[in-house]
């Protein structure tokens, strides 16, 4: 069992900068795929960012490219999520996940998670 928590959403103008961390509990976070997610308002989830148990590998939505960073520390048991050059369109509930998928076709889909956090808001203001 894996529990996760966000933290460090918030409100931030456009085009600012935040750093989401994703604490996980137990000892086999370094073994799982962690996966950021987000809700926009009357909108769907959908992927934002994914990254490998040894952290080699990463991949991101396309909209986010280049603006977000995804990084993870093991002996931490956290995940980061940087985002740069914020726009409003960003304003998303973002959720941390994990999963035992690896390829980028599999961790776009919410069903193939295992494990979620409750969420952490960030509001981007125009």
């Amino acid at each position: 069992q894996v529990q996760l928590v966000e933290s460090g959403g918030g409100l931030v103008q456009a085009g600012g900068s935040l750093r989401l961390s994703c604490a996980a509990s137990g000892r086999t976070f370094s073994s799982y795929t962690m996966v950021w997610f987000r809700q926009a308002p009357g909108k769907e989830r959908e992927f934002v960012a994914a990254i490998t148990w040894s952290g080699s590998t990463t991949y991101y939505a396309d909209s986010v490219k280049g603006r977000f960073t995804i990084s993870r520390d093991n002996a931490k048991n956290t995940v980061y999520l940087q985002m740069d050059s914020l726009k409003p369109e960003d304003t998303a509930v973002y959720y941390c996940a994990a999963s035992n998928y690896i390829s980028h076709y599999d961790l776009v889909k919410e069903t193939y998670m295992l494990y979620w956090g409750k969420g952490t808001l960030v509001t981007v203001s125009s």
